[in-house]
């Protein structure tokens, strides 16, 4: 895990120790959230089918007590994909790909209620969260209205010293 132990009140880094070519652009973070669409909508589509399948054979046919609790997890998946991966490692398997990360504004972890809100006004406000994205190319530290709302950045993740 990427959670770095932190004491309340020492900032991690300091915003003006961020260079802005290290603050990820608008090419960068659209390609890693397209990936985490299409990740999370294959996992979306495998579990829905599982589920319904194996009702299916078992029962031989799917009742509600299977396609309520599946349609819920389901629903629920996405805000806890991007909850739990941006809290825990900073990073969603997309960002991982485009070698991105999320911070707060002081260059810190996530902590929980930081990630959930962030996922959570994101995900019931797609479409500005998308339009928002078009703040990156005017904004010095590159950030977009959800950041700017919920007070994080995006950086790019820095070389470690083994690679």
């Amino acid at each position: 895990m990427n959670r770095q132990a932190e004491t309340p009140g020492t900032p991690a880094t300091e915003l003006a120790e961020i260079p802005r070519d290290a603050h990820a652009g608008i090419v960068s973070r659209v390609a890693a959230l397209g990936l985490d669409v299409v990740a999370v909508t294959l996992v979306a589509a495998v579990v829905t089918g599982m589920a319904l399948a194996a009702s299916e054979v078992m029962l031989g046919r799917v009742p509600a007590w299977v396609q309520v609790p599946t349609a819920i997890a389901v629903s629920l998946l996405p805000v806890t994909y991007f909850t739990l991966a941006w809290w825990l490692v900073g990073q969603t398997l997309g960002a991982v790909a485009m070698g991105i990360e999320v911070r707060d504004a002081a260059g810190r972890s996530l902590r929980f209620p930081r990630a959930f809100i962030r996922a959570a006004a994101g995900l019931l406000l797609a479409p500005i969260w998308l339009v928002g994205m078009i703040l990156i190319l005017f904004d010095r530290r590159r950030r977009a209205l959800l950041d700017l709302a919920v007070g994080t950045i995006v950086v790019y993740r820095p070389e470690s010293p083994a690679s």
